[in-house]
């Protein structure tokens, strides 16, 4: 009987000790999102806004093209900065040979790929990983708001049930706003990706036309 009232106060002091950094932990969560929810709207303003870009009419625009009419179309095209940089690196190596070419164009389209996978981490692992914290946050005051009920100590019970749902609350906000913030930047992601990769094939096969050279 001894040893087993040890082991329950030994898990019972580590709960409890858990409380502060879990709601420490949902705090920083929180400032994180906020931060994350800044950054998409200095992008969309910043850099979505302009992408203004029709693929297929800029498909149209390099076929039968030098390789300086295709680096003149490609600078004064609505891409976005990034995708200009990777569509002008494979254009300046048109001497290239085309397996080198070939791998070149994926190595850049991997870089792009890599650079947008870290972008949206943040805000997947905070999707993942507030709502655990939030439950955390709920369930470790309830242990001595139980307590105090049996104690008759309606204080501390009101007291313990508070930050249950606040820590409730605040993880699921947490996570709400992070799950919203990756999938708009998935979605535009995704689509700044398949521009990049057609326009990337496109310059390959006017780079294996005989006359470019």
């Amino acid at each position: 009987m001894m040893f087993s009232e040890a082991v329950k106060d030994i898990l019972r002091a580590i709960s409890s000790s858990l409380q502060i950094p879990v709601i420490v932990i949902l705090i920083l969560l929180i400032l994180i999102t906020v931060v994350m929810l800044g950054s998409i709207l200095a992008e969309y303003f910043s850099e979505r806004r302009r992408l203004k870009v029709r693929i297929p009419q800029l498909i149209d625009d390099l076929q039968e093209k030098s390789q300086e009419e295709i680096i003149k179309i490609i600078e004064n095209s609505g891409l976005l900065k990034r995708q200009k940089k990777a569509a002008l690196e494979l254009v300046v190596r048109g001497k290239l040979p085309e397996a080198t070419r070939e791998a070149l164009a994926r190595q850049l389209i991997f870089e792009e790929e890599n650079r947008y996978a870290k972008i949206t981490r943040t805000t997947d692992i905070i999707a993942k990983i507030a709502p655990m914290f939030g439950l955390m946050g709920t369930l470790i005051p309830l242990g001595p708001g139980l307590m105090a009920l049996g104690q008759g100590d309606t204080k501390t019970l009101s007291g313990s049930l508070l930050i249950a749902f606040d820590t409730t609350v605040a993880g699921l906000i947490s996570a709400a706003v992070a799950y919203f913030i990756s999938f708009i930047r998935k979605r535009w992601y995704e689509q700044y990706m398949v521009g990049l990769e057609t326009i990337m094939e496109t310059i390959l096969e006017e780079q294996n036309r005989g006359d470019w050279k």
